[in-house]
Formats: C-alpha cells, structure tokens, sequence
C-alpha cells in the first residue's frame, strides 16, 4: 500500500482532518464530507477530500 493512497478508510480521513473517527463518521453520515459506501464501510477519495477542504477555506473567508 503507498504512503498516499488515492482512495481513504474513515480513519485514514480522521487523520488527515484532524478529527476522532467518531466525527469523521457523523459527518459523512450526514453529507458533510464527501464519502461513498463499500458495503458497511465508508470510503473517500482524496481529491474530494482535497477539494473539499479548499471550497470549506474559501466559504469562510467570504462570510
């Protein structure tokens, strides 16, 4: 497995947004974060990711 694997588990994305496993999971259950299913577990692409937090810094400083 690489060091940046394109597709990430809920505790890989946790890790990277600095959020508890128990966050990261309410969020995506609640569309918060972009996310898809892979039978009871969840799975995020990167980029999404990526570009997520970049739409979320960019709707902050506008407000």
């Amino acid at each position: 497995m690489t060091d940046d694997p394109e597709i990430m588990t809920i505790r890989e994305v946790a890790e990277y947004l600095r959020l508890t496993e128990k966050t990261a999971y309410r969020f995506a259950l609640e569309g918060k974060i972009p996310g898809f299913k892979v039978g009871a577990a969840w799975r995020f692409r990167r980029d999404e990711i990526v570009t997520w937090t970049k739409s979320q810094n960019r709707n902050k400083s506008v407000a």
